[in-house]
């Protein structure tokens, strides 16, 4: 059964959170519909003042763990917290800043509308406004467009609306869906610098992105997920330290062999990669290749990528969400750049 507390998205029954306690922290959470299980047993922990991006291929449960820690939904078994109160309650909810991937705003109304009615939804004191707007605004690059109606927005712009409406409140924990979706490259370096912000001030940034090039260069750590599992959580400082080398040998049927006693190997169409190889035991390798009869026509530094890890963790990722996941949560796969959808509903407010 899903703890008591957990469950009632209206109680706020915890007491004030540790100085040092997780921003986010579940285990074993768990959702079902009916027969159908869309999240089978979530368990990980996102330290304050961290980026964190949450990654998985197509119907892993993502979308669904999402609405779980944002109150939008309870859980079907298991507990989980958010910035020290369980998960729904009231006095974590005032403080979370939220981008869903689908959203929609009216398209009479102008951004700094949009961005006003959104204030008075989470209760910030009318004294402020007018400084949440202008900074909002600043911050995501639509300080010369305010006055605009959504209507005349580009996907990109009402992307950056969409953002500036998360960002209001200062929020402590910021969970982002596809934040750079529709977005140029210009637009995804200001998303990158927005998120750098935040993690400067001491936020918390939840991160949901298929685009894993963008997730690399932002991110603390990250967690894989597979059919509502956590099956790897990953420091990219350590992943992106970690290096190996391509080689181009010919002439030789025994290079792997050889080569396998420097590190693991693996076969990249005609390349050799040997990983975790340290970089003085490269010239020691190419000598023995060659010693050994073989001819060695290329040495390229390599290192691990996340997509690599992605892959290797989980195979080719499923072109549609497996039997027994909830179909909203299926999204496009991990090296797919979605698209962002005009069709959508309006974010759940901070209340």
């Amino acid at each position: 059964m899903a703890d008591a507390s957990s469950a009632d998205a209206g109680s706020d029954l915890s007491a004030a959170p540790a100085v040092d306690a997780p921003a986010i922290e579940t285990h074993e959470l768990r959702k079902q519909f009916g027969r159908i299980v869309a999240l089978a047993g979530l368990t990980m922990t996102v330290r304050p003042g961290e980026v964190f991006g949450f990654l998985g291929p197509n119907g892993a449960g993502k979308t669904t763990a999402v609405k779980l820690l944002l109150g939008l939904s309870r859980p079907s078994a298991g507990t989980g917290r958010v910035l020290g109160a369980p998960i729904g309650a009231v006095s974590a909810r005032r403080r979370i800043g939220y981008l869903p991937e689908l959203f929609r705003y009216q398209g009479w109304m102008t951004a700094r509308e949009v961005l006003a009615f959104h204030c008075e939804l989470a209760h910030l004191p009318r004294s402020s406004w007018e400084t949440e707007i202008r900074e909002a605004v600043e911050l995501v690059g639509l300080a010369e467009r305010s006055s605009g109606r959504v209507e005349t927005f580009s996907k990109g712009m009402q992307q950056r609306l969409g953002l500036a409406v998360a960002l209001l409140g200062r929020p402590d924990l910021v969970v982002l869906d596809e934040p750079t979706s529709a977005l140029d490259p210009i637009g995804r370096q200001d998303v990158r610098r927005i998120i750098g912000s935040m993690r400067d001030r001491g936020a918390t940034v939840f991160l949901n992105s298929h685009l894993l090039t963008e997730v690399e260069r932002v991110c603390d750590r990250v967690a894989i997920v597979d059919r509502g599992r956590v099956v790897a959580e990953l420091s990219m400082a350590e992943l992106l330290a970690e290096k190996g080398v391509r080689l181009r040998v010919a002439g030789l049927s025994g290079a792997r062999a050889i080569a396998g006693r420097y590190g693991p190997t693996r076969l990249d169409g005609e390349w050799l990669v040997v990983d975790a190889i340290a970089d003085g035991q490269v010239p020691t390798l190419v000598a023995e290749l060659v010693a050994a009869g073989g001819a060695v026509h290329a040495v390229v530094p390599a290192r691990h990528s996340l997509e690599e890890r992605f892959l290797s963790l989980l195979g080719a990722a499923p072109e549609a969400a497996p039997e027994g996941v909830e179909p909203e949560a299926a999204q496009a796969g991990p090296t797919v750049e979605p698209e962002a959808a005009p069709e959508g509903v309006e974010p759940e407010a901070r209340r």
